[in-house]
């Protein structure tokens, strides 16, 4: 048994990603040690992550300083993006092919401006995909309602994919259906399906963010003691039962089903469900919540730095993703008693996670071209 908690993670079936990449961590075999000590089995890079690397650091500063001059600041950003993640999908290569196709994926997103647009998302992924040039890259393409149709025409050309941006059971039960008949599809054509490699990336902590402001509004208004009580009892709780009821959506709709088991006769892998946004928010919680209490077989889970490093410092691996299931849907239940919409508080979310993955993808923009200017002005 390891006694490292991030590699014992493995062992319970779950595999471990890096929600992080900056070009230092290739370069100083900091990467290369996690995955040999850590058993870390992929990494996950969002628009934030990389404006905070450009912006922050002076480690792409070459880049900039010797971009073709032809090159636009969102051409240019590109350039920066393949070069690491193809970087980093090299040295987890290792994983892949070990793992026939399981883990070793490195993300990438398409510009979270195309959000809402089906049809450019689809050309976006395409060229990202090709561009990347690497077995084991995935296109991340946001869980939105016009994401559903590019989800599933990628998926059916053979591009992998991870959703992302998930918030509620019923648009995740969406997504499982464009995988499912993607599948189908291609196997129906005759093509291969047992190195199409998904995830769906479902968020975690940023629910509790606004459940619990949606909560708090409520107990001003509480009429008796009993109903605060009730209240309390789901305050930063609700992330965890809106993820194990997701994992039980997955069992039903994946694991269990008889539409998957015939696919699983081709080859097929299930898309697995990768718990996102794990980090505690609340300074109130350990800061390790989020990923004790969902550690489970056939899962992923994306940590950011300090994340990974408290678990590999003192986490408790065990499985615990089918825990108080009872009290998951209780959860509900109380707030459809009172009258707390999470179907809108799921909307908004995935509004504002769009908002500022777009957000940032602007500033990342907005870096190269103060970049550029001040070493012209040098």
């Amino acid at each position: 048994m390891a006694a490292n908690p991030l590699a014992r993670l493995s062992e319970l079936g779950q595999s471990v990603w890096y929600d992080y990449i900056r070009r230092d961590l290739m370069s100083s075999g900091t990467l290369d040690r996690y995955i040999e000590e850590d058993r870390l089995a992929g990494m996950t890079s969002n628009p934030t992550i990389f404006q905070k690397a450009i912006a922050e650091t002076d480690l792409y500063d070459d880049d900039i300083q010797t971009g073709a001059s032809d090159l636009d600041d969102a051409a240019l950003f590109d350039a920066i993006a393949f070069a690491d993640i193809q970087n980093a999908a090299d040295r987890f290569r290792k994983v892949y092919d070990a793992s026939l196709g399981r883990d070793g994926y490195v993300s990438l997103e398409v510009a979270p401006t195309l959000a809402r647009d089906t049809e450019a998302t689809i050309s976006e992924v395409r060229r990202l995909f090709k561009a990347c040039d690497r077995p084991n890259v995935m296109i991340k393409i946001p869980g939105t309602r016009e994401g559903l149709p590019a989800i599933e025409t990628c998926l059916t050309e053979g591009i992998n994919i991870n959703i992302t941006l998930l918030f509620s059971v019923d648009r995740y039960r969406e997504v499982m259906e464009a995988w499912l008949s993607a599948l189908e599809t291609r196997v129906e054509r005759g093509l291969p399906v047992d190195r199409l490699a998904s995830v769906a990336s479902f968020f975690v902590s940023r629910v509790d963010t606004n459940a619990d402001a949606a909560i708090e509004a409520a107990l001003k208004s509480a009429k008796s003691e009993a109903d605060r009580k009730r209240l309390t009892a789901i305050r930063s709780r609700l992330g965890l039962a809106n993820a194990r009821l997701a994992y039980q959506a997955w069992i039903e709709t994946v694991r269990d089903s008889e539409r998957f088991l015939l696919l699983k006769e081709k080859g097929a892998r299930p898309q697995r469900p990768l718990w996102a946004s794990t980090s505690t928010k609340d300074p109130n919680l350990p800061d390790t919540f989020y990923v004790e209490a969902l550690a489970g077989p056939e899962t992923v889970n994306t940590m950011p730095p300090h994340t990974y490093d408290a678990y590999r410092d003192h986490g408790q691996p065990e499985v615990r993703v089918e825990h108080e299931l009872d009290a998951a849907r209780e959860a509900f239940a109380t707030l459809e008693a009172f009258d707390i919409d999470f179907a809108a508080i799921a909307a908004d979310l995935e509004e504002d996670g769009v908002k500022k993955f777009a957000d940032s993808y602007h500033g990342v923009l907005e870096a190269i071209a103060a970049k550029r200017e001040q070493i012209q002005a040098d």
